[in-house]
């Protein structure tokens, strides 16, 4: 009896310990994770789709000790997505810089058409761009990363990914706002940072787009 009662007694405790592990584990690895404030560092806002989730996590590990990292709680999706839901986003607390980025999700088509027209991308974003910089934050345009060739689901094209990165530009330029040129660091080395025929990049692709992500914010910081 006193064996039996010895083994179950250990048996729970390491249920416990396992418990605790999976917990510690499970505490602050996924990118929507809440972030705890140093109020002595600047805090920084991501905004973005499916790219910008795979960049989070190491991006917070880059800049640990340099700036509180924070990203939207979901994934942006395409601009009228956006135009609906950054107030909420923003909330009430004090940005220092907004990285930012849509358009992958725009240029997805069905039927022949694009999720959201060109002309309507542009009227978003320049409503989008005109809130966060209410916010009194520095800003950082991040360019659409680049569609790779093949049949992809859901179908995009390269060529819109262009199209409508020049028209970002073109009001990034109106607002004088920083852009990280992620689309011209990912391209030349797309065979080496992204999943075959997949808009998605591979762990270390990730990596490599986070290094660029947290150098633009450290520039930003400083200026």
């Amino acid at each position: 009896m006193k064996r039996l009662l010895a083994l179950t007694t250990l048996a729970v405790l390491l249920a416990l310990a396992g418990t605790n592990v999976a917990q510690e584990k499970k505490k602050g690895d996924t990118p929507f994770d809440p972030v705890k404030d140093d109020s002595k560092l600047p805090r920084v806002l991501l905004i973005g789709d499916s790219i910008s989730i795979d960049y989070t996590l190491p991006t917070r590990k880059l800049l640990a000790g340099k700036a509180n990292v924070h990203r939207i709680p979901a994934n942006g999706g395409p601009t009228d997505n956006g135009t609906k839901n950054i107030k909420k986003w923003l909330g009430e607390g004090k940005w220092d810089v907004i990285h930012f980025n849509w358009g992958l999700h725009d240029i997805k088509l069905g039927g022949g058409k694009h999720q959201v027209p060109i002309d309507d991308y542009e009227k978003n974003l320049r409503d989008l761009v005109k809130t966060m910089k209410g916010t009194g934050a520095k800003l950082i345009w991040a360019t659409t990363t680049p569609v790779p060739e093949g049949k992809l689901s859901p179908p995009r094209k390269n060529e819109d990914v262009i199209a409508y990165n020049k028209v970002a530009k073109k009001i990034m330029d109106e607002n004088g706002i920083a852009i990280n040129d992620l689309y011209a660091f990912a391209l030349p080395q797309l065979d080496k940072l992204q999943k075959p025929v997949n808009v998605h990049f591979t762990p270390k692709g990730s990596e490599a787009l986070a290094e660029r992500v947290a150098a633009a914010i450290e520039t930003a910081q400083k200026k």
